[in-house]
């Protein structure tokens, strides 16, 4: 029997049984992007062991059940860097799929208050400007936000 003479409904099961067999975990991510007084945003580098280990990011993590996402991206700010900020407007929300898992990053434009960056979950920290920020190598889901940032800054 042919797949054109099923019935729409199987037709439609058939069409997504890749996608229903090897559904991927999936995360909900808070990101910070946070602004200082001079204009500058905060990157910071990734271990260099570990899933897409040297690479630049915007701060933030997985939102924890019951979290709202501007209390997530305060929370791991604080934990990973040890910095006060201030969760701002959303800025974008980006959903991407990498060959072993699915995320959702949820990116807020953030204000930095206080505190001494700290390098607590990362290698390096740095303040860049959005012309220094092609420098840097990204994860590719993060290149959405830094177009979204373009946008508003």
């Amino acid at each position: 029997m042919l797949i054109e003479n099923l019935p729409i409904i199987y037709r439609e099961i058939l069409s997504r049984l890749p996608e229903l067999l090897f559904m991927l975990p999936h995360k909900q991510i808070g990101v910070g992007v946070i602004l200082n007084e001079r204009g500058e945003v905060l990157i910071d580098r990734r271990p260099a062991k570990g899933l897409m280990g040297g690479l630049w990011e915007f701060p933030g993590g997985k939102i924890e059940q019951n979290e709202t996402v501007s209390g997530c991206i305060k929370r791991e700010i604080l934990e990973e860097l040890a910095i006060e900020v201030e969760v701002g407007e959303h800025l974008i929300t980006v959903d991407h799929t990498y060959s072993e898992f699915s995320l959702t990053l949820i990116a807020h434009l953030c204000h930095y208050r206080g505190g001494e960056p700290q390098t607590i979950a990362c290698e390096e920290i740095r303040w860049v400007t959005l012309t220094q920020i092609d420098q840097f190598r990204f994860p590719q889901a993060n290149n959405k936000i830094i177009a979204a940032l373009r946008n508003v800054l």
